[in-house]
This record gives C-alpha cells, sequence and structure tokens, in this order.
C-alpha cells in the first residue's frame, strides 16, 4: 500500500478522498490555493502545503507546484480527484518520471480516451458499440459529403476537451457550414484545437454511464450503470442509479461488454464508459478516466468505496471483488447542489450564513461546505452532493423528498429549489424523461 497521499484537489472531492484514506489508515496531504487556506479538507488532511494564488493556473494545474509539495513532504501518491489534472497524461508521466504512484490509468490510456475520435476507434476495436459517425477529423470541404452518408442531423463536436463546448447540431444542410465553423472556433478557445468531427444526432436519447474498474493485469468488473440524463447544457444535474430506463438482463450485458473491454485494454484504476440510449441500442460517446461525480450512487447500490478501489489498484493490490460478488441493491439518486441561482444557473459565490445537512437512514451528504465557508469566485460551483438510497425507486424518491426540505444553505443562492420542484414531477416519477427534458422543463416554467 502506498505510504502517504497527497491530493491534488479541493471542496467536496478532496474531502471525500481524505476520508477513504483515513479509513484505510493512510497520512494525507492537502494542497491549495490561497483562496482555500480554510476549506475543510485543508483543516482535516494530516499536512498541508500552500501551491499558489486563487487562479487554477497557478495553484491546482500547477504541476510543478504539486511535484514540489510530494517531495516537500514525502508523499509517494497523488490522487487527482476529478477535474484539474485528472486526466492529464503529461502530468502522470511526469509524476511517474519522479516516482510517484498516479492514482489512476497509465498515462497511455488517458491519452487513448482523452481524444475522442482515437477512443471511438479504440471502442470500436474492443467490441463497445458506438454512433455511427466520421472515422476522425472531418475537414470543412468534407463536411457535407459525410454528414450526408450518415444523415441529417448530425451532430459536430470537438475532438478535445467535453462539457459541451465546440459542440453543434446541424439539422439540415442548410445549417451545417454555420455548425461547423462555429464548432471548431468553439473548440480553438476552450482547447487550442479546431479539430472536429462527426455523428449521428440520435432525437431523444438517455445518458447512460457503466463504472469499470479494472487493476492493470487484465482483470476489470462492471458495477452496474447510472442514469445522468438530466442535464443542462451538457452539465449533468441529477443522476440515478439504476436507470429506470433498463432490465437487468440490458444492464449486465452492457456491463460485461464493457468489462470484458476493459480486461482487453489492461485498463488500470476506475473508469466510466459512456453511452447514449435509444430505442434500446447503447451507442459509445466517451470514457472518462477518472473518477466521475456521480460515483457516490453506484457505492450506494453495490456497498463497494470506488476510492478504496482505487487505491488498492494503485498500490499494486488488485481488486477487493470479482464480477461473480458484485450485487446491487435498491436504487440512488444524487443532486448535485451548485452554488447557482435555480433557474438562470449563474454562479452565486459568498459567504454561507446557515447550513444544514439532511440525515437519516440512507442519505448521504458529500460537502466541505459550513456556515462561515466563504465560496470563491475562481472554481467550479460544485459545493456538495446529495445522494439518497432506498430499497425501490419509489422509496427513494420519497426520502429524497423528505430530505430536501431539511437542507438548508443560507446566505447563497443554490440548485436546491430547483430539486424540489423535480422531486415532485410527475414525468420524473415515472423516469420519463431523456437528455432534453430538462432544457424544455427549463424554458417551459421560468422563474
Amino acid at each position: 500500500m502506498v505510504s502517504k497521499i497527497l491530493i491534488a484537489n479541493r471542496g467536496e472531492i478532496a474531502l471525500r478522498v481524505l476520508r477513504a484514506c483515513k479509513e484505510l489508515g493512510i497520512p494525507t496531504v492537502a494542497v491549495h490555493s490561497t483562496a482555500d487556506a480554510d476549506a475543510m479538507h485543508v483543516r482535516l488532511a494530516d499536512e498541508s502545503v500552500c501551491i499558489g494564488p486563487p487562479p487554477s493556473r497557478e495553484s491546482y494545474l500547477n504541476i510543478h507546484q504539486i511535484v514540489a509539495a510530494c517531495e516537500i513532504t514525502g508523499a509517494d501518491a497523488v490522487h487527482p480527484g476529478y477535474g484539474f489534472l485528472s486526466e492529464n497524461a503529461k502530468f502522470a508521466d511526469i509524476l511517474d518520471a519522479h516516482g510517484i504512484t498516479f492514482i489512476g490509468p497509465t498515462a497511455d490510456h488517458i491519452r487513448i480516451m482523452g481524444d475522442k475520435i482515437t477512443a471511438k476507434k479504440t471502442a470500436q476495436e474492443l467490441g463497445i458499440p458506438v454512433v455511427p459517425g466520421s472515422d476522425g477529423e472531418v475537414k470543412p470541404e468534407q463536411a457535407l459529403e459525410v454528414a450526408r452518408k450518415i444523415g441529417f442531423p448530425v451532430l459536430i463536436k470537438a475532438t478535445a476537451g467535453g462539457g459541451g463546448r465546440g459542440m453543434k447540431v446541424a439539422k439540415s444542410e442548410a445549417d451545417l457550414d454555420e455548425a461547423i465553423s462555429t464548432a471548431r472556433a468553439e473548440a480553438a478557445a476552450a482547447f487550442g484545437n479546431d479539430a472536429v468531427y462527426m455523428e449521428k444526432y440520435l432525437g431523444k436519447p438517455r445518458h447512460i454511464e457503466i463504472q469499470v474498474v479494472g487493476d492493470g493485469e487484465g482483470n476489470a468488473v462492471h458495477l452496474g450503470e447510472r442514469d445522468c440524463s438530466l442535464q443542462r447544457r451538457h452539465q449533468k444535474v441529477w443522476e440515478e442509479a439504476n436507470s429506470p430506463a433498463l432490465n437487468v438482463e440490458q444492464r449486465m450485458k452492457i456491463g460485461q461488454i464493457c468489462a470484458d473491454a476493459m480486461k482487453k485494454l489492461k485498463y488500470r484504476g476506475a473508469g466510466t464508459i459512456e453511452f447514449l440510449y435509444e430505442n434500446g441500442e447503447f451507442y459509445f460517446i466517451e470514457m472518462n478516466t477518472r473518477l466521475q461525480v456521480e460515483h457516490p450512487i453506484t457505492e450506494a447500490i453495490t456497498g463497494i468505496d470506488l476510492v478504496h478501489e482505487q487505491i488498492r489498484v494503485a498500490s499494486g493490490r488488485g481488486l477487493s471483488v470479482t464480477q461473480d460478488e458484485i450485487t446491487f441493491s435498491g436504487h440512488a439518486i444524487e443532486c448535485r447542489i451548485n452554488a447557482e441561482d435555480p433557474r438562470t444557473f449563474v454562479p452565486s459565490p459568498g459567504t454561507i450564513t446557515h447550513f444544514h445537512a439532511p440525515g437519516g437512514l440512507g442519505v448521504r451528504v458529500d460537502s466541505g461546505a459550513y456556515a462561515g465557508y466563504k465560496i470563491p469566485p475562481y472554481y467550479d460551483s460544485l459545493i456538495g452532493k446529495l445522494i439518497v438510497h432506498g430499497r425501490t425507486r419509489v422509496e427513494c424518491m420519497m426520502r429524497l423528498r423528505r430530505v430536501l426540505d431539511e437542507f438548508v444553505v443560507d446566505g447563497i443562492k443554490t440548485t436546491l429549489p430547483l430539486f424540489r420542484d423535480l422531486v415532485s414531477n410527475q414525468d420524473i416519477a415515472n423516469g420519463d424523461y431523456d437528455i432534453h427534458w430538462l432544457e424544455h422543463y427549463l424554458a417551459e416554467n421560468p422563474a
């Protein structure tokens, strides 16, 4: 087992990783910017190191400062959480060169899956179903021919990055030129790479993702699916495990396909294979080579601690379970609590004056927030996650309704009022929604 872990992140995920380390008896090092000196993970870590001023480029994305912090404290491993450097192959390479364990996949696997074109080709080779689309990058002069071959509507996507940037829909030939040029411009501005590719645009799909874990030696398991279809501007808002749209046979079939693919790849660590799902068919869109924000709902229905698994695998101890030993129990829902206006989603940094987290059976709150905590304006607006588990989806929804009424965050605007609306909505109660549902709901129900 590694002897000391530096947590190269902030907020609720840094606290989440810290708790796992403490349960395993592993000392921790927190790194932080000057804006996060009073953060909860900094207070609770065994050691802490300030790595720079508030801007991420000068602190949490500053590889040299993080490596220096490892050397100063004697940390022999780094957990990157998600975001920031979690999918940075250069960072993984540099840590390896310094003899520091990166708690994640190999740099090669990060590179393969980080480029969407390469990832799609790799997925096809591994037997994973993919969305019909271009074989690679599409130049403007090729766009019309490729689009006609795929069939309109088509989706233009940046080959690098994510989060919906560099992504445009062309419903007809008349829309194509503008969609291509806009997607390329956005991709260049966001990622420094204007390359785009093209896929068939699916009308009303769900977003289904499969959680996998591999030991890097050819052993891998899947831990079922999560339904992340409730999104706004391609950003997930509410996630469920299991999906209301799948049955046991579908779940196990796609899960086994993904696990078998990771065995062939000799994938190491936790990862998520993401699909669009429509009319009973799965279509690969990307793989995230890291822990996901919504990982707690998988932990709720399986009883498996994914951070423990990451640390075990990185330490060369292999997986703690085989596929036959994994069971799925009940239903879980996660609501992302953001410091944002619940309708416009404009960020709302500031000081939390009152904070009361709900409790009771089947309730988990992952948050580094507390009364008096000042939310800095420099980072992602996620301040916490509410995770609720029940024996059935109905029980889970009733429990969620109860705990949302108990959750108090004053002094700033949050997305809690939106979830109070959603949990009482009939479509949500029926599990009848797709990736466009929330956008339509917000448009039809303005503040």
